[in-house]
This record gives C-alpha cells, sequence and structure tokens, in this order.
C-alpha cells in the first residue's frame, strides 16, 4: 500500500520538528515522492548523514510503502 504525502511530512517533522518539508508526488501514485527538506539538525553534518536523518524517519518503510524518495536536503539560510 502506497505511502501518502502527508504521513511521509509527519514522520520527518516527528524526527525532525523545525523541518520545512517539500513534497513532490513524481507519478500521481503516492508512491514515488521527492522531497526537499531543509531542517537546522543538518548543520555540520555531510549530505549522506542527512540523509540517513530523514530515511530514519521514514523507517521500515523506506523501499516498502514508500517504494522512492528523490530526496535534497538543505541547512537553513
Amino acid at each position: 500500500m502506497p505511502m501518502p504525502g502527508t504521513e511521509i511530512v509527519a514522520r520527518i517533522k516527528a524526527a525532525l520538528p523545525d523541518a520545512e518539508v517539500t513534497l513532490t508526488d513524481l507519478a500521481g501514485d503516492d508512491n514515488h515522492w521527492a522531497a526537499h527538506v531543509v531542517s537546522s539538525a543538518f548543520v555540520g553534518k555531510p549530505r549522506v548523514a542527512q540523509h540517513k536523518l530523514v530515511y530514519a524517519a521514514i523507517g521500515e518503510d523506506m523501499g516498502g510503502a514508500l517504494h522512492a524518495l528523490q530526496l535534497t536536503t538543505a541547512v537553513p539560510n
């Protein structure tokens, strides 16, 4: 079963409360998403570590209920 965008945002914000999350449904199927996540939790961390924080927020549903997540991360300006 696909994962709706509201669930993705809720999980990311639960793990990274200050996160600003912009989602785009790439295929219109709730299964292929692009996310841009901005959080102060990313400060000083390399890109791979930033992405791991987001993937950890999704948990075991990454690759299952959430088939694909194109991810970009950034620190606040």
